[in-house]
């Protein structure tokens, strides 16, 4: 999909299946325990990649949210090694996948002193940008400048857990600020290379709730924190914001707010990730704060996908769903979250492709501060399974979600009437 063809997306029977690969990278070791979290080392990616790629065509998706590893592409500033990217990348198009490029989820390399905080980071993360569009110019155009912003200032400046390790909310909002700047200037590095890269900014969202009246402002402030990045980068955090008295008062500047209104960039298509588990928040006092995060139902497709088009007006998708589990729960969401897909199409909103996410199971984050093979830490999430054996080779295990899944890329677009019309002639017969 190259840029001038976005108004085709919002053709009615416009609609893409997809698939991706959990691609945490966070280079830093722990202190306790020395050790690092890489997601496709812990789940044997970077040697099982051929079979990976050849399950997503096994599901017959047309698309799929891909991560290349600027640690390992860039390990040293002024060294470059694109070997893992090119044959993967170039795995995918020559089974007709087109990869939306993931180029930062989470981590940095570890020569970029202070991570976000380096007063060079944009620049660093633009040139890598504009060197793998360079790479693959003419053959790739769909680009995630960076996956979940507001989980990234959450957990490195938040919670302190990632580098650089701030903490509150002047700590996210520093790292918000540098993520945010990161993302603009490589939203304009992929466009200088070629006008028709689109830039899919991807971003975790959350629905904020509370039966206490008390909380009411609080909960619309935690529901605005959802939308800050993408209204940072798109340039609408001026006087009249909703955030825009909060962001003084915990250290933003008006210089820092005016840059992004000097530099915004349009948006091209939003992805959102949502999980059953935990998009659904619910804020109560016990005495203090504390946020429940009771199990939704299918329903919450389509209520985020409406708040993301009536507030920005961009084609939606969901780049990252899924449930935790056995089979029968994960095939319960699907069916769930694919009927509330098609809902939201039928009411109008461009809620243009489906992610399941991820492929296969991965690895919980909570590794990188425990001291157990990584087996112990598989989340099966997937729509196949990984297993170990006695030497701790992790085999990717079919489950019938695989069938599921390929039955519903076989259909084509939920909520078309072509699709509605197999769906009718399937349930009679």
């Amino acid at each position: 999909m190259k840029r001038s063809e976005l108004s085709q997306v919002l053709e009615p029977d416009y609609f893409f299946w997809a698939t991706g690969i959990e691609d945490t990278f966070i280079t830093a070791p722990f202190p306790a325990t020395g050790r690092t979290l890489d997601e496709y080392e812990l789940t044997q990616h970077y040697d099982k990649w051929r079979e990976d790629i050849g399950l997503m065509r096994e599901i017959g998706v047309t698309h799929a949210r891909y991560g290349i590893p600027w640690h390992k592409i860039n390990p040293q500033a002024n060294a470059w090694n694109w070997e893992f990217a090119d044959k993967t990348l170039e795995w995918m198009l020559d089974l007709g996948i087109e990869p939306i490029v993931d180029l930062v989820h989470y981590g940095l390399p570890g020569w970029i002193d202070r991570a976000w905080l380096n007063p060079d980071f944009h620049k660093y993360m633009a040139e890598y940008a504009h060197r793998a569009a360079e790479r693959f110019k003419g053959r790739i155009h769909l680009w995630t400048p960076l996956n979940e912003p507001r989980v990234t200032a959450w957990y490195c400046g938040k919670l302190g857990w990632w580098p650089p390790n701030l903490k509150g909310w002047r700590g996210f909002l520093r790292v918000m600020m540098g993520v945010c700047r990161g993302m603009v200037q490589t939203t304009k590095a992929l466009r200088e290379v070629d006008d028709e890269n689109v830039a899919v900014h991807v971003d975790a969202t959350d629905l904020y709730g509370s039966p206490d009246p008390s909380l009411r402002e609080e909960v619309a402030r935690r529901q605005e924190i959802v939308f800050l990045a993408l209204d940072l980068v798109s340039g609408r955090v001026k006087e009249g914001h909703s955030l825009y008295q909060w962001l003084f008062k915990n250290g933003v500047s008006e210089d820092e707010l005016n840059w992004f209104q000097e530099n915004a960039v349009e948006l091209d298509m939003i992805g959102i990730n949502l999980y059953p588990l935990f998009s659904q928040k619910v804020l109560t006092r016990a005495p203090h704060l504390r946020i429940k995060m009771p199990y939704a139902g299918g329903e919450i497709v389509e209520r985020l996908a409406r708040m993301y088009y009536e507030r920005y007006h961009v084609p939606i998708f969901v780049s990252e769903t899924a449930s935790l589990g056995k089979v029968k729960r994960r095939s319960e969401w699907l069916r769930d979250s694919v009927a509330s897909t098609r809902r939201a199409r039928e009411q109008g909103i461009p809620l243009v492709g489906y992610t399941w996410w991820p492929l296969f199971a991965l690895v919980t984050w909570a590794y990188r501060q425990g001291t157990k093979p990584p087996a112990y830490y598989i989340k099966q999430m997937g729509l196949w399974d990984l297993k170990a054996d006695a030497q701790e080779n992790l085999h990717r295990v079919r489950t019938p979600l695989v069938d599921e899944f390929r039955a519903l890329t076989e259909r084509g677009a939920p909520g078309t009437i072509l699709n509605r019309e197999k769906e009718r002639i399937e349930h009679v017969s």
